[in-house]
């Protein structure tokens, strides 16, 4: 990083011309400011920015554009006031989503506000000489009705491409050409590989290829230019996920060599925390060990029952230095990817599970952060140091948590009363704090994918939840808290964990399905997630529980990274920033460089000018976030379908864990896996598809099938290239709900096209807060 550009370095994107321009603002649901072209065209920078309005007081003369609070609307559309979109705009800004059966790109509107779904559209070939298209670019496209609901976009200028390539499972043809078969689920159609283009690729192996221009038989042809090995390896899940999501695995050397040239860091002025038992507390399979705790009792007679407690995390900031080898390629990742066999790391393994993982016995450099607790748990003062600290023990969750039930075995036994026993104590307040503060406190099991050690699936349980693993979490919460009002205190650049409160729309939904249970979301006051937690409370241990945490999830906002503060709903805090794992985690190397800055706790603090790049580095952190997390359930959707592939034909007793107008997402019952019922295969009806009751309705038989409702399904297709699997509903096909008959009627029948999206998706929002 520098203070003259954010990392990593960008080519800077040219002016739009003024009929580009005017093209956008017409097309624009709403009137638009000068941010949301800047981000449109890709202008990032001062001096582009000056130029752009220079540009928009051109146009606004020439057009004669009707300007309001520094926004712009054609002129006689100000207001745009009530604006559904009844007709389609001549000029849409699009992104590239698939390919429909003969092979040609299909888009959807990147903003759409009308009623009902989004067109249809389908983009015309693009100018000779210009670049394929890719899944993903985002184009400005002029519309031409071709039938209704669906019209030809022809491009105009592509506003952001991302990299051109396809993942795929290779065919070979007897003629010397081959097929691919595209992992996406979005791509419906194959790609034709002509002779000579196969790169050496044999039938079964995963290829990347790059789209070629033209056509063979409405098939898009493709060289292939790298062969990843065989579909049936034992890695070939992840492989997929990892390339599919375009995430890097593979480090430049010059990092590699900067990883591997750290050495240990020195005491110099750094505060001594070696005598402190500082213990680090993990996963069984954890590599890396970059947080340790460590609690006792006050001994201030002004704070009887109170605690002293200590997190202390990896130095990474001494080793990854602003716009280095290891600092670029962290940002290019943001956070480290991790699969049931394999993490891709943020950081080298030299750093990652060497001299920044807080190995036990030995000395590691840390930032630390002391913290004192009144009996209830209730924060009295921090301070922060950077230190050197040397861990007493590497403990698993497993072994705490037995230590805890009086089963400590040779490691546990000598740390039970001196170090686990005051964890718990400070713990048990820190419990007290955060009851009284209102976190929402969502009852949703996660299941987790065990391995054999030559990488097959062995099965599929619920992920532990442990009284360790709460303790942990909450001791990293109070350490990410005293960051945040630390550099708020400081007046430096935060980068925060952000987490909105639902918008109204999703409350005003999620209120008319509640009433229709008999729950009430209050109005009329500040919502605090212990609204929900009462109403969670009062559902626990009733057959409406999965299906009122589920609806309450949904409405929720999806957390990001900004340095804007909002505060963090769902936790109930004011200021919240991640601190505690710089390891993996790009957002917390920001806040641990704003500490030692602000602290003048030495050499790698943020370069000068750093606050004006926080809002595109939140946003970019937020996207390789959101990226990993896509990644991560695509990987394991693929090892569950591989492990029911062979139970074709097979019931098993599954709950309705999402409701489309296609069709159900259910969810199995004993291993959490999810797919799809296509509305085509519910029992003979036409089916409504009530959005407020997330269910659909027969509309002869008043037949229903609602969220959360339990079934019996039958497993009928399971694609193990697209992860993806296809139920149909067997014995009892549901209840007859009288509540439903007078409800209006919305057309949404469904086709049999329908997506295959994963259930799991539905998941995601609760995976990082």
């Amino acid at each position: 990083m520098t203070s003259s550009k954010s990392p990593p370095s960008r080519k800077p994107a040219p002016l739009p011309t003024t009929q580009e321009l005017l093209d956008f603002i017409n097309a624009a649901p709403e009137p638009v400011g000068k941010r949301e072209i800047a981000r449109a065209f890709g202008l990032r920078g001062a001096d582009n920015k000056l130029a752009l309005k220079q540009l928009l007081r051109q146009v606004q003369d020439q057009a004669g554009l009707h300007r309001s609070k520094r926004r712009l609307a054609p002129s006689g559309h100000a207001a745009h006031a009530g604006h559904t979109h009844a007709a389609v705009p001549d000029v849409m800004v699009v992104v590239v989503s698939g390919t429909d059966s003969d092979g040609e790109l299909l888009a959807r509107p990147v903003e759409w506000s009308g009623s009902g779904i989004p067109p249809r559209i389908t983009l015309t070939p693009w100018r000779k000489g210009q670049d394929a298209l890719g899944m993903g670019d985002k184009v400005l496209v002029r519309l031409r009705r071709a039938g209704r609901h669906a019209y030809d976009g022809e491009p105009i200028k592509v506003l952001e491409a991302t990299q051109s390539r396809v993942l795929g499972l290779f065919e070979a043809m007897a003629d010397g050409s081959g097929r691919i078969h595209p992992t996406s689920r979005k791509e419906r159609a194959d790609y034709l590989v002509p002779r000579g283009e196969s790169g050496g690729a044999a039938s079964g192996d995963l290829v990347i290829a790059s789209p070629m221009p033209g056509r063979v038989y409405g098939l898009r042809p493709a060289k292939i230019d790298e062969v990843l090995g065989s579909i049936h390896a034992p890695r070939s899940a992840s492989a997929i996920a990892l390339y599919g999501n375009d995430i890097p695995d593979v480090f430049p050397a010059e990092a590699v060599v900067q990883a591997e040239a750290a050495t240990a860091v020195p005491l110099g002025d750094r505060t001594d925390l070696r005598r402190i038992p500082l213990v680090t507390i993990d996963g069984e399979d954890a590599r890396d060990f970059d947080d340790a705790v460590w609690a006792t009792a006050d001994d201030d007679p002004g704070n009887s029952g109170g605690w002293r407690c200590m997190v202390a995390i990896a130095d990474v900031a001494w080793y990854v230095r602003p716009q280095d080898a290891l600092d670029r390629e962290a940002y290019r990742r943001g956070n480290s990817t991790y699969f049931p066999d394999r993490v891709v790391p943020m950081l080298p393994e030299a750093l990652s599970n060497g001299w920044c993982s807080l190995v036990p016995h030995e000395d590691r450099g840390c930032m630390a952060v002391e913290f004192v607790i009144d009996r209830h748990g209730n924060k009295r003062s921090h301070r922060f140091c950077r230190g050197l600290m040397r861990s007493a023990a590497r403990l698993t969750y497993d072994q705490v948590q037995r230590a805890r039930d009086g089963q400590p075995d040779d490691t546990t036994g000598p740390l039970r009363d001196p170090v686990i026993a005051p964890l718990y104590g400070a713990w048990a307040a820190l419990q007290e704090a955060r009851k009284k503060r209102g976190v929402l406190e969502l009852n949703l099991p996660e299941r987790q994918v065990k391995l054999t050690p030559e990488g097959q699936v062995s099965q599929i349980v619920p992920r532990p939840q442990l009284e360790s693993h709460r303790l942990i979490e909450d001791f990293m919460i109070q350490a990410n808290v005293c960051a945040a009002e630390e550099l708020g205190r400081l007046n430096q650049p935060v980068m925060y964990r952000l987490h909105a409160e639902p918008d109204g729309e999703k409350l005003e939904s999620l209120r008319d399905f509640l009433h229709s249970l008999d729950l009430n979301l209050s109005r009329g006051q500040k919502l605090t997630p212990q609204h929900f937690n009462t109403i969670l409370a009062r559902v626990a241990d009733t057959p409406h529980a999965i299906l009122v945490n589920e609806v309450i999830l949904r409405a929720q906002a999806q957390a990001v990274y900004g340095p804007e503060n909002i505060g963090h709903f769902g936790l109930g805090l004011a200021r919240y920033a991640h601190f505690t794992s710089p390891i993996r985690r790009y957002a917390d190397l920001l806040v641990h460089r704003a500490l030692i800055s602000g602290l003048n706790l030495g050499d790698g603090g943020l370069p000068a000018g750093a606050l004006a790049h926080f809002a595109d580095w939140g946003e970019q952190i937020s996207m390789t976030e959101r990226r990993s997390a896509t990644a991560e359930r695509e990987a394991i959707d693929r090892y569950v379908t591989t492990w029911l592939a062979d139970k074709v034909g097979a019931t098993f007793a599954a709950k309705i864990s999402g409701v489309t107008r296609f069709g159900l997402f259910i969810t199995l019952e004993d291993s959490g896996a999810d797919g799809l019922v296509p509305i085509r295969s519910l029992p003979d009806d036409y089916y409504v598809h009530d959005e407020k009751n997330h269910a659909l309705v027969g509309k002869n038989s008043r037949r229903s099938f609602q969220l959360g409702q339990p079934v019996t399904v039958e497993l009928i297709e399971a694609n193990t290239l697209t992860g993806s699997m296809v139920f149909h509903l067997s014995g009892d096909h549901g209840p007859r709900h009288s509540r439903f008959r007078d409800r209006p009627h919305t057309d949404a029948k469904g086709g049999a096209k329908a997506s295959r999206k994963s259930a799991a998706g539905h998941r995601a929002a609760r995976r990082r807060r």
